[in-house]
């Protein structure tokens, strides 16, 4: 029977009550009083030199309160990046300035030029349009492998070339990998693009800065996943605001999905601006300016091989990849393609030599950055299709030797220098095969045939990294930041309990599924406990919600803080008791003696924590709230097998969804019903970025897909009721829930399969394509197939189809 209350019940999230009444406190609900308002006049080129700026008329426009250009931030720190790559030649990466506004040149569209304060949003916008900008233009870099040739216009005219780093990993393992693959029975070879994707959250970025005279304190309120990370960017290495006097407010967010991570211009103008204009300052994105001002994600290039002996037993993988950073280094983009893309090229198989090339290139485009997954999209999407193209070119089921190459034992040591602690890839597997109901397609084939269709069935297998640790480890990678976690439990004199987490909710449910952990440990209602986040003032210093860490990392620290609550508890209960501290016990809300019938409840041993009349104050000093910060030992790996199935439509490559099924490994569950919902939203994402999603520039650096007019999202009409599975369990090892992360997983395990599905659905009409790039459009498809047959005989042995449409 399913659980009622604890870990692995299902109850309704709480949080969901006021979200879906309209009383959430988002940023844009918060309104301080005699605040002004900003308006940014963004770059309308993607490279130029700013020859002048006449702000004249701006400021003598009704309401104007000031105009800001960059000349006012020539004293203020660059926007910084959290994490630094070294090069394979042991040069640390090329790290260019990212002026809050831009000082000289414009990098890319929707730069922030100049900003304008005013009484109103009308009156700025209208005062911005009246900002006088002279820009020579520059030509444009978009290409990577244009932007790195020699002679190509430097996006940065102080770095010598736009090549920010070549990266190798495993570099001793190059010339091992390179025999290995010039020596092998066969040798499969692909190149694919992953797509670059604009986040899209439901709600936009805002800022709301503020600042008092009297005590020279700042408050930013601000759209983060992770305050704690802003306070310190920008405090520190941006304006010199000490820590102590800088708070950071991240109230309800509507969602994230990697992009509001990241320290953004904006955060630092409005803080900036309220005290200089001595009024606080607010900024609301419009969709059309989130665009162009959000970090966007993916954006890769990348040429793979697999080489396999004559038993079709994987022996290495060589990949190179060129991965876009934008005009400008975002916080966490460096690690995205090395640190979180290399060390999952292993997959879940025993490839015992592994080498992965990455070359990272600044063009005048926007910022590239964490993307739900983060590197792990990307490395799974190279490795599942190639081998799924293997398979083909060997006439092998692309499942069985998936099975032939799985690790199947555990711990186990990668070549890409990670460590697999527990999984069970060929459970997975099978479960998958069931809830998919693999044994029925080929009956379903013939019933999409009598109507005309082709169908496909792509199946594919996935790993993740996730709760990036230990500290000592990533600050050796290159991390400016420890990534451990924290939180305090306090409880009160009634035996209500209140936990301050560094962990931040953006839709992940933490107030729903933080208590069912506290409830269980102690054995309370649920309605008892309240979490506490996004506020740096009341919150430990923690890293935020990123990377599926929150009940790995997060979650961990909340447990280890209350077993030292409890301890302490147990103390105050054996006083009372007149027992030692060692015989008593805690179940169900009751301390008890061990082997008798002597106990006390929770809320008399809460009150006797703060009005301590029965046990002496030398022993044991007043209240009961304990801090603690957890740094793991190792990351956690939840993993999986997924399985699409797809119609095309041979009169126009219509490509429609009819099955998708997913088994996941999330080791143990806290709150299954949200777990399938992190599942449901990631898979739709990934059929989103496989089918949809496409961020695209012109040649001079324009962005052709501003607005939804131009970027399609994924509707409910395109989705199919998803099966989803996650009782394939088998509990991390070294947390002390046993968990593993999972809100990434959908949106890494279902382009593949989705993009596998549509190549086998060709096959079965006739149509011999190896890869289309993603997003796989009806026009992308219908050229391919139109390609397929008039290279002959129906097919096109070897074709990448790709490019923009």
């Amino acid at each position: 029977m399913p659980k009622d209350t604890g870990i692995g019940a299902s109850p309704k999230r709480r949080e969901d009550v006021r979200f879906l009444t309209g009383d959430g406190n988002y940023t844009d609900d918060i309104n301080v009083h005699g605040q002004a308002y900003v308006h940014f006049l963004r770059s309308d080129v993607a490279h130029g030199r700013i020859t002048s700026i006449d702000t004249a008329e701006a400021e003598a426009m009704p309401g104007v309160v000031r105009v800001f250009t960059g000349k006012d931030f020539e004293g203020v720190g660059s926007i910084p990046c959290g994490w630094q790559v070294t090069g394979r030649d042991g040069k640390p990466m090329q790290e260019p300035a990212h002026p809050v506004l831009a000082q000289g040149k414009v990098r890319h569209v929707g730069d922030p030029i100049a900003a304008v304060v005013a009484d109103t949003p009308a009156q700025a916008r209208d005062a911005a349009e009246a900002i006088m900008v002279d820009i020579e233009d520059l030509p444009a870099v978009v290409d990577m492998k244009a932007a790195v040739a020699d002679g190509a216009t430097k996006v940065h005219d102080d770095l010598e070339n736009n090549l920010c780093y070549d990266w190798g990993f495993v570099e001793d393992n190059r010339d091992a990998v390179d025999k290995a693959i010039k020596d092998a029975a066969h040798v499969t070879t692909l190149e694919l693009v992953n797509n670059r994707l604009v986040a899209n959250p439901m709600e936009p970025r805002v800022a709301v800065g503020v600042w008092e005279k009297g005590t020279d304190n700042y408050t930013l309120y601000t759209t983060s996943q992770n305050p704690h990370v802003i306070r310190l960017l920008m405090g520190a290495f941006v304006l010199g605001i000490p820590e102590h006097k800088l708070r950071v407010v991240a109230p309800d967010v509507g969602g994230g999905f990697g992009t509001k991570i990241f320290h953004y211009a904006e955060e630092a103008f409005c803080t900036f601006a309220a005290k200089a204009c001595r009024r606080p300052v607010k900024w609301t994105a419009s969709r059309s300016e989130a665009f162009m001002s959000d970090a966007h994600g993916r954006d890769h290039v990348t040429k793979i091989e697999l080489a396999l002996d004559a038993d079709h037993n994987f022996t290495a993988v060589r990949t190179e990849t060129y991965a876009n950073m934008g005009a400008y280094l975002s916080t966490f983009a460096p690690s995205v393609p090395t640190w979180l893309h290399g060390t999952l090229m292993a997959g879940n198989y025993r490839t015992p030599l592994i080498y992965v090339n990455v070359k990272a290139v600044f063009t005048n485009t926007v910022p590239v950055d964490a993307y739900r997954g983060a590197g792990r999209p990307e490395a799974t999407f190279q490795l599942e299709r190639v081998i799924d193209k293997a398979a083909r070119e060997l006439g092998v089921d692309p499942i069985e030797l998936r099975r032939k190459n799985f690790i199947t034992e555990f711990p186990y040591a990668t070549p890409v220098a990670v460590e697999y602690d527990t999984g069970d890839y060929p459970a997975t597997m099978d479960k998958l095969s069931e809830i998919a109901d693999l044994s029925g397609f080929d009956a379903r084939r013939k019933e999409s045939e009598a109507k005309g269709k082709w169908r496909g069935l792509g199946v594919n297998c996935y790993i993740e990294a996730c709760g990036i640790a230990p500290s000592n480890l990533v600050g050796q990678l290159g991390a400016r930041a420890g990534l451990y976690e924290s939180a305090t439990v306090r409880v009160n004199a009634t035996g209500g309990i209140t936990v301050m987490t560094g962990s931040h909710s953006h839709g992940q449910g933490h107030e729903t599924s933080f208590p069912q952990v506290i409830a269980e440990m102690i054995g309370i209602d649920e309605s008892m406990v309240e979490i506490v986040h996004g506020d740096t003032a009341n919150t430990p210093m923690g890293m935020g919600t990123y990377g599926s860490r929150s009940i790995a990392v997060g979650g961990s620290a909340m447990v280890r803080a209350a077993e030292k609550v409890v301890n302490k508890a147990k103390k105050i209960a054996a006083h009372l008791l007149e027992a030692s501290d060692s015989d008593i016990e805690l179940k169900e809300g009751k301390f008890s003696v061990a082997g008798t019938d002597k106990s006390v409840a929770w809320g008399d041993v809460t009150l006797a924590a703060y009005v301590p009349h029965n046990y002496p104050l030398e022993d044991i000093e007043p209240g009961l709230e304990e801090t603690a910060f957890y740094d793991p030992a190792n990351f956690t790996y939840p993993s999986g097998a997924y399985a699409c199935e797809v119609e095309v439509d041979p009169e126009t490559g219509q490509v429609t969804i009819e099955r998708f099924a997913a088994a996941d490994d999330f080791g143990n569950v806290i709150n299954p019903m949200i777990v399938s919902g992190q599942v449901h939203g990631g898979i739709a994402q990934g059929v989103g970025q496989a089918l949809l999603e496409n961020c695209s520039y012109d040649s001079e650096g324009q962005l052709l897909s501003a607005s939804y007019m131009d970027y399609a999202m994924p509707r409910a009409a395109d989705l199919p009721m998803f099966t989803v599975d996650h009782s394939c369990q088998t509990p991390c090892t070294h947390n002390p829930l046993g968990v593993k992360g999972c809100g990434e997983a959908g949106a890494i395990g279902s382009p593949p399969s989705v993009v596998n599905a549509v190549i086998d659905a060709l096959h079965s009409g006739g149509c011999k394509i190896d890869h289309i790039d993603m997003p796989l459009t009806p026009s992308r498809v219908w050229a391919a197939m139109t390609g397929a047959a008039a290279a002959g005989h129906g097919t096109a042995e070897g074709r990448s189809v790709g490019g923009e449409v």
